[in-house]
């Protein structure tokens, strides 16, 4: 009230606030008695929905998921998370236990320290191998600071970038450091052997430097050609992939700069010329060895210039065998990785209750929580944001540490599926967590194929008999679809001309019913802090069946009960729980994981034939989604994309060498990096996927590189010394022999702690790895005496095309 000199709020306790309130609500009087709410109703103080449940491993729980908005550091919203947790539960109760279930940041900063030691690793063996073959440690100082440096200049870009610390920027990190100190090598060895032949540090660097730039430009920008295509990948998997292109790439660039400058100076400041007596024992040992191995590569050399036609029948053969080997290795898309993490969606008949769907949820739970393997696990169930459904329900299994068990979360799954299929009335499909995915939806399992049609009467037809089918291939396992129509449905069809007669209208029918069987909001209590529902339901509707409907009476027009009995007919029918739709049209989705050994490219082929032999019409429209579709399209770029690579790499040499025949005879070197590469795949059991055909690609750019270091010094010799081919290139290839056999070896090691990878995730690395050391092992052998035939293969070639002479001196 505003008054003339002071003003007052109206209020009224018009609010219930408390459940005893509640209870004391009187409703009528009869024959003077008060008919209070708590002698027809039972007032407590509950869930607002009673049908949504989760658990804890076996505990009653209250789930809370958090995820970081997109941009986010998610190291960073963990950790932040943590500190404010105690401060959330101070106020709760003691009974009240809060406990993080499931932290994913456990296995990224797992992934981050392996591959960080993996990394460390790289550095200790390249820098070991340089050792070896220098033999002195101040020689060994020089090519080694190129890492470092190349590591950090890098990191400075990538903050620049907006790129983060991640297993891909990390995995282009460890396979940089053998790239890394590769020109620093040739550089380095350059120069020593200037001072070797009596020059002093200073005029063997600028000379060394100067004789050895071009060619450590055009192995840089070879190298970096290589890695042009994918920087230009398409879709999620190119946006995937540029972080690690332009990582990588920007390594090189930086160690290119280094080696320029910083590796001859330093060359000129701390190399100098050994005295024999000075040398050590090592010194003489290791150097004696390397000049034995020379030796003997220079007989061997001999004697396959001597068989021209025999080597370049292997060569031939080589590239042969990478075509049938491609042809033979399985295809797949990204490796499954070992998160520690089971993501589990149940499925129960679809007619199933709430209490029956909680009791078989729970015995799920136990089955899984006796593996010896498994820590934990949370679990839900009910219609929610999550499940579509009340027959579904999800888990998340969290296994033990890496250390802790002897095996992979596969295996836990392969082992679990047996046990788990004699619950009865309930199926349990699983799938590892992935730390790198691109699927858009959560499926029951790992791959998913879409039916899709205008007709869902055609949907229903067919999608049991593609389901059926697909069951019987033993490529593949835990085949499900989400085809949701054999639920059952109590239909009442109202006599609206009865019901009308009475007074009643639709609406009455439908809030007598709502009352009987729904949850009905009736009131929200207000409170300072938060605000509370008051909800009405029936006692025992959600529990007993069609009788129930009998005891249903509607309020007439005068005020008297009618029978809803009298009003509708009811029956029971089958009706569709869930219509799923993409786009516009109805859809069913199946979703398959795949056999033990089976590889994904095997089960795209088996799905695709039965898809053909059961005679889907033509009014079905199929196809795969997330991982499997983003397979198929890579399965038929990844031609495309090697060739891209060698066809940028062609061009670039062209450029550089100002010649057609050149940059092919570089490139003639390739096929033996793809055998050892597609062999290692095939001896280890490994697919060929998106990790492995990066990995063939990166090989590309590395085992040019021999060629280019011998045919760069051959075309020198020939223009300047007057060298006939035959004899520049077998000097070139015993004077490059060492600085091939160098970067070679530096890359193998910086390749191997990717191969023996461990730990969180380690299955996304290896591929990588194995490629690289197995492309390296075999070209290195075969590149050493099939460069040197077909380089001069081709010049009498290019000399016949051009009608020059072979003059030159012998030796």
């Amino acid at each position: 009230f505003d008054g003339p000199t002071r003003v007052s709020q109206l209020d009224a306790n018009d609010q219930l606030k408390t459940v005893d309130e509640y209870r004391e609500l009187i409703l009528s009087y009869q024959n003077g008695a008060a008919l209070r709410l708590k002698d027809v109703a039972e007032i407590i103080d509950g869930a607002e929905n009673e049908r949504l449940a989760a658990w804890a491993d076996r505990n009653q729980a209250v789930l809370v998921n958090v995820q970081r908005q997109p941009g986010a550091n998610v190291i960073e919203v963990v950790d932040r998370i943590q500190t404010l947790l105690p401060h959330l539960t101070e106020g709760l109760p003691a009974s009240v236990e809060v406990k993080v279930l499931t932290d994913r940041t456990q296995t990224i900063r797992a992934a981050v320290r392996d591959v960080q030691h993996e990394l460390l690793l790289a550095i200790a063996l390249v820098v070991m191998v340089t050792f070896l073959f220098l033999r002195k440690l101040s020689a060994t100082i020089i090519p080694s600071i190129v890492v470092p440096l190349s590591l950090i200049g890098t990191f400075g870009v990538m903050y620049l970038a907006g790129f983060t610390i991640n297993n891909l920027t990390l995995m282009a990190l460890t396979i940089a450091t053998g790239f890394v100190v590769d020109d620093a090598i040739v550089m380095l060895e350059n120069i020593a052997r200037h001072l070797e032949e009596g020059e002093t540090p200073l005029e063997a660097a600028l000379k060394g430097a100067r004789q050895i730039g071009f060619t450590l430009v055009s192995l840089t920008l070879s190298l970096i050609a290589v890695l042009i295509p994918l920087l230009f990948m398409a879709d999620v998997v190119g946006r995937l992939f540029r972080e690690f292109a332009i990582t990588l790439a920007v390594a090189i660039l930086i160690s290119l700069l280094v080696s320029l400058t910083l590796t001859p100076m330093m060359c000129a400041r701390l190399l100098k010329a050994e005295k024999p007596e000075e040398e050590g024992r090592f010194y003489r040992a290791a150097g004696g060895f390397i000049d034995a191995m020379i030796e003997r590569y220079g007989v061997w050399l001999q004697w396959v210039l001597r068989h021209q036609p025999l080597t370049l029948l292997v060569a031939v053969a080589t590239l042969g065998l990478t075509v049938l080997l491609y042809l033979a290795v399985p295809k797949g898309f990204f490796p499954v990785q070992d998160t520690g993490v089971i993501q589990g969606i149940s499925e129960a008949p679809q007619s199933i209750s709430f209490s029956a769907m909680s009791e078989r949820q729970q015995r799920l739970a136990d089955v899984i929580l006796r593996d010896p393997a498994v820590a934990s696990l949370s679990s839900s169930i009910g219609v929610d944001g999550d499940n579509p459904t009340l027959n579904s329900g999800r888990l998340l299994i969290n296994l033990k540490p890496h250390g802790e068990r002897d095996v992979t979360a596969s295996q836990v799954i392969e082992r679990l599926r047996p046990e788990l299929a004699k619950i009865p009335g309930i199926e349990l499909f699983m799938q590892p967590v992935q730390d790198l995915t691109i699927e858009d939806r959560i499926s029951r399992t790992q791959f998913q194929f879409t039916l899709e049609s205008p007709d869902s009467q055609l949907l229903e037809t067919w999608t049991p008999r593609l389901v059926e089918a697909l069951r019987e291939q033993p490529q593949l396992t835990d085949v499900a679809s989400d085809l949701q129509n054999r639920g059952l449905q109590v239909y009442l069809e109202i006599d609206r001309d009865a019901a009308a007669r009475l007074g009643i209208n639709v609406g009455d029918i439908d809030d007598a019913l709502y009352d009987a069987f729904g949850q009905r909001q009736i009131s929200t209590i207000y409170t300072q802090s938060s605000q509370y529902r008051v909800v009405l339901e029936s006692r025992d509707g959600g529990r007993i069946g069609l009788a129930a409907l009998r005891q249903i009476h509607v309020a007439a027009g005068d005020g008297q009960q009618v029978p809803l009995s009298s009003l509708a007919r009811i029956e029971e029918r089958p009706a569709s729980l869930l219509v799923n739709h993409i786009g516009q049209f109805p859809a069913v989705t199946l979703s398959f994981n795949l056999a033990p050994g089976v590889s994904l490219g095997e089960a795209v082929a088996v799905i695709e034939q039965v898809e053909q032999e059961i005679g889907l019409p033509g009014a079905i429209n199929t196809q795969f989604q997330g991982a499997a579709e983003a397979f198929r399209a890579s399965l038929s770029s990844t031609l495309l994309l090697i060739l891209a690579a060698i066809v940028t790499m062609y061009i670039v040499l062209g450029v550089l060498y100002e010649s057609y025949i050149h940059p092919i005879t570089i490139l003639s070197t390739l096929p033996s990096a793809g055998v050892g590469a597609l062999l290692a795949l095939l001896l280890t059991g490994n697919d060929l996927g998106l990790i492995a055909i990066i990995g063939i690609i990166l090989l590309i750019g590395i085992v040019k590189k021999n060629a280019i270091m011998m045919i760069d010094f051959a075309l020198e010799a020939e223009r300047n010394q007057g060298m006939a081919p035959e004899a520049a290139i077998y000097q070139a290839a015993l004077l490059r022999f060492r600085p091939i056999l160098m970067t070679t070896l530096a890359a193998l090691f910086g390749a191997i702690p990717l191969m023996l990878a461990s730990g969180s995730g380690a299955e996304l690395r290896q591929p990588l790895g194995l490629v690289m050391v197995g492309g390296l092992l075999v070209s290195q052998v075969l590149t050493l005496f099939t460069t040197p035939v077909i380089y001069l293969y081709f010049d009498r070639l290019s000399r016949r095309a051009t009608g020059r002479s072979a003059a030159g001196v012998a030796v």
